[in-house]
């Protein structure tokens, strides 16, 4: 009688759905960050009011985002009582910029060893 023994190939590279997701994910991370620079772009460059719930929001969420590069160009900071001004900000710009570079480098990342 012979014995048959089976052999398994363990790989070490991860399966191809779970590069999808890593993938998918790491671009809805991207496209959310951009989403909201987008709006902290719009409402300062309208000179919304910073009061409200929801520009406040936007400032407080964005403001750990931005501040990396704030000091690149300056930044105009709005105080209670103050009359706001539309102000064009440039580090928001480039700050959009870092962050899809960053997430297209990640994304090439996991995708590198990707044979499909």
């Amino acid at each position: 009688m012979t014995e048959v023994k089976e052999t398994r190939e363990v790989s070490t590279q991860p399966r191809s759905e779970d590069r999808t997701t890593a993938t998918n994910a790491a671009w809805f991370v991207t496209g959310l960050i951009e989403i909201l620079l987008a709006f902290r772009f719009v409402l300062k460059l309208f000179a919304a009011n910073p009061v409200n719930g929801f520009v406040n929001l936007i400032y407080s969420i964005t403001n750990i985002l931005t501040a990396p590069f704030d000091s690149i160009f300056g930044v105009v900071k709005a105080r209670a009582g103050q009359q706001v001004s539309p102000v064009f900000e440039p580090s928001i710009l480039v700050a959009a910029i870092v962050y899809a570079l960053l997430g297209w480098g990640i994304v090439k990342l996991i995708t590198l060893s990707n044979k499909n």
